[in-house]
């Protein structure tokens, strides 16, 4: 008779506890870096995720055994339409942390519907000028300054929604003073993904998992089936006194909810940046075409804006929401520009 195992790792992070449905598919960040800019400038974005492809690129990561050669990369495209900044949101510091001082909102643009989002919203001069007068007296006290940032679906390819999807995005870099002259300056003018990121940095992806339903403990923490021999066992996808750690650890292995959780993929590198809003027509169908299929994408169709092209894998399904942000704890290497790409794969994957 073989030795009996005693112990094992355990089956699930504790990080990610309670494994729960997200509130919503457009997550909060809840940490945002620290940069050293010399001029301001939003630290996060947002995109739709398209979907993927592969390339073949020449690696120029430094150090590694496949330098300077041809490497095989898969890909993922999403899709980044310009976002209107339509608030400037100022904290201050307290004993208990940072809490909002006032807010200034621009009139938005009755094409964007953002009031179709924020039903209660009412924007007048009146209280506009309010907001200012109310920064002006207390701009010594700022600590904090953010954007309310509304995102244009109607622009993208393979979304059929117009209401737009509403993220609080932190100004990052250059002193206090000029990022609130940045963010009121900014406000109603069309952002870029290009003003935000570059090509070949490493960014940070936070959204929301596919869902995938109920799930028992064998698919959910990987707990070993048992035994189908002996009949008086009631199942063998389950949790049983022989299984390793019913006691040892905590929490127990238990069924729930699968998928569907907000996570963050770190430190994922821009292939390629594409920006279109500003072509002519024939070279932006040109710059669109260079990525997508020929049958275009599964479950989302062609591409319409600008679009980047990341490094791996992202959560989520064709068409979901991610929050692009610099990353909060990026890697040593730091490249200088984007790695050059030598073949793109159009064929249609299911």
């Amino acid at each position: 008779m073989a030795r009996r195992k005693h112990s094992a790792p355990r089956r699930g992070s504790l990080g990610v506890r309670p494994r729960k449905r997200a509130s919503k598919f457009v997550p909060r960040v809840k940490t945002w870096p620290e940069v050293n800019f010399d001029e301001p400038r939003p630290l996060g974005f947002l995109g739709y995720k398209v979907g993927m492809t592969h390339i073949i690129m020449i690696d120029d990561r430094p150090g590694t055994p496949t330098y300077g050669k041809e490497v095989f990369v898969p890909v993922t495209v999403i899709e980044t339409p310009p976002m209107i900044p339509v608030a400037a949101r100022f904290y201050e510091a307290t004993v208990g942390g940072l809490r909002a001082l006032t807010e200034v909102w621009a009139q938005p643009p009755e094409e964007l519907q953002i009031k179709r989002r924020i039903k209660s919203l009412k924007v007048s001069e009146e209280s506009v000028e309010k907001a200012r007068k109310k920064l002006e007296n207390n701009k010594d006290y700022v600590a904090r300054v953010s954007l309310i940032l509304a995102s244009q679906p109607r622009l993208t390819g393979g979304l059929s929604k117009k209401v737009p999807d509403i993220v609080e995005v932190k100004v990052g870099g250059g002193s206090v003073d000029d990022q609130v002259q940045y963010a009121l300056n900014i406000l109603g003018i069309p952002l870029k993904i290009s003003d935000v990121f570059r090509e070949g940095q490493f960014i940070d992806v936070i959204g929301v998992t596919k869902g995938k339903g109920f799930q028992g403990v064998v698919k959910r923490f990987g707990v070993k089936e048992l035994p189908k021999w002996n009949k008086q066992r009631k199942g063998s996808r389950r949790i049983g006194a022989r299984s390793p750690g019913i006691g040892a650890i905590s929490p127990v292995p238990q069924a729930g909810q699968m998928g569907m959780h907000r996570r963050t993929e770190y430190n994922k590198r821009i292939i390629a940046m594409r920006m279109v809003s500003d072509k002519p027509a024939e070279e932006a169908e040109k710059i669109l075409r260079e990525f997508t299929p020929v049958s275009a994408f599964p479950h989302y169709g062609f591409l319409r804006t600008d679009y980047i092209v990341v490094k791996g894998s992202v959560q989520g399904t064709p068409k979901r929401p991610l929050i692009l942000r610099w990353p909060v704890r990026p890697p040593k290497w730091a490249p200088e520009q984007a790695p050059k790409v030598i073949y793109v794969s159009l064929e249609s994957k299911i």
